[in-house]
């Protein structure tokens, strides 16, 4: 019998800036870089994304999901003008923002764009009163896009929301029957079915 050892392969910071520069130097349009330890189980750090910034122009932003509010911090500093830092992390939109990210690429937007959106303008406009509410407000909805791997509860949400057929490739499957009545009620609450 053949036996199959799994490679694993976790880049250092060293590969990831040599990935990202060939990439940057394989295409011509701009894009941005996703940085997401908790699926890639590697982050990508202040210092790489930095220096990248400051090489590659048509690296034009980052999608932080680090989770790393002095990290996103050092980045807003730090990076070129124009360089544009989005929360991947929907639960630290309001946080992210107030460090200088300038928005996010959101999970929640997907079912609530309007309250998403909102929390954002006023947070970017300085009115942290609204946002904090706003922000508050969210938490529940937030947690409840997370009850399982994304996207299987968003797309689940979408499906009670009479908004797309429930339809997932596999290795994503239906959230349990327990985790989906959880969401329900989620989003029974917010009146968003």
């Amino acid at each position: 019998a053949m036996v199959i050892t799994p490679y694993y392969n976790k880049p250092t910071q060293n590969g990831l800036y040599h990935y990202f520069k060939a990439v940057s130097e394989a295409v011509e349009i701009p894009f941005i870089i996703y940085n997401v330890p908790g699926r890639t189980g590697v982050n990508i750090q202040a210092e790489t994304t930095l220096k990248l910034a400051n090489e590659c122009a048509n690296i034009v932003g980052i999608k932080e999901a680090s989770g790393d509010l002095v990290q996103i911090t050092t980045i807003t500093r730090d990076a070129p003008e124009g360089f544009c830092v989005m929360s991947g992390e929907d639960a630290l939109n309001l946080p992210s923002i107030s460090c200088g990210a300038s928005g996010a690429i959101s999970v929640t937007a997907n079912a609530a764009p309007g309250e998403c959106s909102n929390l954002i303008k006023n947070a970017n406009k300085g009115n942290y009163k609204e946002a904090t509410a706003q922000h508050k407000g969210l938490l529940e909805l937030n947690n409840a896009m997370f009850l399982e791997t994304n996207p299987i509860p968003v797309k689940t949400a979408l499906y009670l929301m009479g908004k797309i057929e429930l339809e997932f490739r596999l290795p994503m499957c239906k959230m349990t029957e327990e985790n989906a009545a959880k969401l329900k009620d989620v989003l029974t609450k917010y009146k968003m079915i």
